[in-house]
């Protein structure tokens, strides 16, 4: 039995979770804008304390590693690393959209693509396309909202977008294929992920340990398949 202690600060939402061998067993959330520094912390002892646990009752630290805001992910990596170093406890480096996407994998058709994005900057989205089961097709990428930039994928099957550039993302498209899904990034869709790791023993350094900030990138435009370029 483990139990692993997940943060996901990747975006707005400030969210800590408790899941054993990959079950939720407790969830906290905040959707506020800028409460990380201030909220975090206070947030994770309330979650231990209303369930009756305790760091020693911990096997495991995960956290979501980005992309996304830079202040969010400063503060949940730096917390989590306090956390796994001050108890002792391994620590699992996490993508964030690999645990956004998570939330849909199950429920969705085969044959099916589930599209986890984060909102980047005015027209562009961090994003991965994944299949029905989780599995990844195209890794993570920053993709510019442009014409024809999802068209192989919505020709393809239905597509599942979810996240916090929905809005935006739908406002661009117009296809029949597309669904938009009202699922954010949250400590829940951590666990399985989380579990695999553990069971791996697929640890991070916490000494060097740093976010995935994607902030330098350069995108190749492709008239033929711009997202999968």
């Amino acid at each position: 039995m483990s139990k692993i202690l997940s943060i996901e600060t990747s975006i707005a939402v400030c969210s800590v979770a408790i899941h054993e061998n990959g079950e939720l067993l407790a969830l906290a959330e905040l959707h506020q804008d800028n409460v990380h520094g201030s909220k975090l912390v206070p947030l994770i002892k309330s979650l231990l304390a209303e369930g009756g646990y305790s760091p020693k009752s911990l096997d495991a630290i995960a956290v979501a590693q980005g992309p996304g805001s830079y202040t969010g992910l400063r503060i949940g990596v730096s917390t989590a690393k306090g956390l796994a170093f001050a108890h002792d406890l391994p620590l699992i480096g996490l993508d964030s959209l690999d645990g956004l996407g998570a939330r849909l994998v199950g429920q969705v058709e085969n044959g099916s693509f589930i599209v986890p994005m984060i909102d980047a900057r005015r027209m562009e989205v961090y994003a991965k396309v994944l299949d029905a089961n989780g599995e990844t097709l195209v890794p993570l990428k920053p993709v510019i909202l442009e014409e024809g930039v999802f068209d192989e994928l919505l020709n393809s099957g239905l597509v599942y977008f979810l996240g916090n550039a929905n809005k935006k993302t739908e406002a661009f498209l117009n296809h029949a294929n597309g669904r938009y899904i009202d699922k954010l990034n949250s400590a829940a869709g951590l666990g399985k992920l989380a579990y695999q790791k553990y069971v791996e023993k697929d640890f991070v350094d916490i000494a060097y340990f740093e976010p995935n900030y994607l902030k330098e990138f350069m995108v190749l435009k492709s008239k033929k398949n711009p997202l999968l370029t």
